[in-house]
């Protein structure tokens, strides 16, 4: 088949001489042809498909008389003729129906019913199993209240035990999550000296267990390969300070006569301002006081925290410290609530940083000790040192 076949009109019956001029008679249905159409047709089986169908053109295919034919010569013209025909039914059909309607779905969604009443909000969540965060908070409190006005020695190694447990915590999340290998060993060893060491001789004997224990970190670093060196090692002294070092000054607060008051005093001014900023934020809060480090914590919930500590503050000067006035209360509450709130904030941005939410699960509802000291810490610092110039150190 040449490519002139293509141009052949669509209303055509069939290929050959008789499409030229007009025709005779009907064209037989058979392989029999003259020599003359030889000459321009290749020798093909012909066979009857059936009656003859009108044309696009109806009567002026009928007086051809010639059938439909079938074959590999013929099934290019009879595509090309379906293909016609669809095209124009369609054309027909879009001419016809020009705005037809879209498919509509099968099972389309309800909806909603105006006269049914809005969902109710959601109420706020606490975020922890307030329950379980009651009672292991009741069950640390008596055992430090137990400890602390008995025996003060007891006291002093419940303090030695939570920095041990605490520096266990910190290293296994820090090797966990970026692979930074702070040696635990002379930091567990190291802290529980500097908490005894401040109790017995002080803030000299302080200084002298933190400087000693960051040295045993450097050498007992030494015996393994020098990669990494300098990140664990660096992440050792930053431990050793962050929590042995701090808790400290929480034994250093206990040595003085009333030493045991000063302590509750101090417990009691962080527990309150960390329960009045959770309360005041839970209710109120609306303003972030810092999204990107904790996008818990709001404005509103840091003035609870001011108001509550202050007044409790003002309280325990009162009656609990020898000496003491109100007003002190006041300013030492206020320290307090900046503290504490700096103290979770850096231990949010710590968590944050190795993405985890808790830096452990050994307290039911709290997390892990690190999540209850990251308030006490930072704070212990400015208790001690705000008591020592308000009453002295006693």
């Amino acid at each position: 088949m040449n490519d002139s076949s293509w141009g052949t009109p669509p209303h055509a019956g069939y290929w050959g001489p008789s499409d030229q001029g007009p025709a005779q008679g009907a064209a037989p249905a058979g392989p029999t042809y003259d020599a003359h159409d030889a000459q321009h047709t290749r020798p093909m089986p012909i066979v009857p498909d059936g009656p003859a169908e009108p044309r696009y053109g109806g009567d002026q295919d009928d007086d051809r008389g010639a059938a439909r034919l079938s074959g590999p010569l013929f099934r290019d013209e009879q595509f090309r003729d379906e293909a016609f025909r669809n095209d124009r039914f369609r054309d027909e059909t879009t001419s016809a129906q020009p705005y037809a309607a879209a498919p509509q779905k099968q099972n389309p969604e309800p909806m909603p019913d105006s006269s049914q009443p809005a969902p109710a909000p959601q109420k706020k969540s606490a975020g922890r199993d307030l329950g379980a965060a009651i009672g292991v908070g009741v069950g640390l409190g008596a055992v430090i209240i137990a400890s602390l006005f008995f025996v003060k020695a007891a006291f002093v190694g419940v303090i030695a035990v939570a920095v041990v447990v605490g520096l266990w915590e910190l290293t296994s999340r820090l090797q966990e999550r970026k692979g930074i290998k702070a040696p635990l060993v002379p930091l567990a060893l190291g802290g529980a000296a500097m908490v005894v060491a401040g109790y017995v001789r002080g803030a000299e004997g302080a200084w002298v267990a933190m400087a000693l224990t960051a040295l045993a970190v450097l050498v007992w670093r030494m015996t393994e390969p020098p990669e990494g060196y300098l990140k664990d090692v660096t992440a050792g002294v930053f431990a050793a300070f962050y929590v042995p070092f701090l808790a400290t000054f929480v034994a250093m607060m206990l040595t003085a006569e009333d030493g045991a008051a000063r302590v509750l005093m101090f417990l009691l001014l962080t527990v309150v301002s960390d329960t009045g900023a959770y309360a005041v934020g839970w209710r109120f809060g609306t303003h972030k006081l810092a999204p990107r480090i904790s996008p818990g914590k709001t404005r509103e919930g840091l003035a609870g925290a001011v108001l509550f500590a202050m007044v409790a503050g003002a309280l325990c000067m009162q009656f609990l410290i020898d000496d003491g006035t109100w007003w002190q209360g006041l300013l030492l509450g206020l320290a307090v609530a900046g503290s504490a709130t700096l103290g979770d904030l850096g231990e949010s941005m710590i968590k944050r940083d190795l993405g985890i939410k808790d830096m452990g699960t050994l307290l039911p509802g709290h997390g892990g000790i690190m999540d209850r000291l990251d308030s006490l810490l930072p704070t212990a610092p400015v208790v001690w040192l705000l008591l020592v110039l308000f009453v002295g150190s006693g």
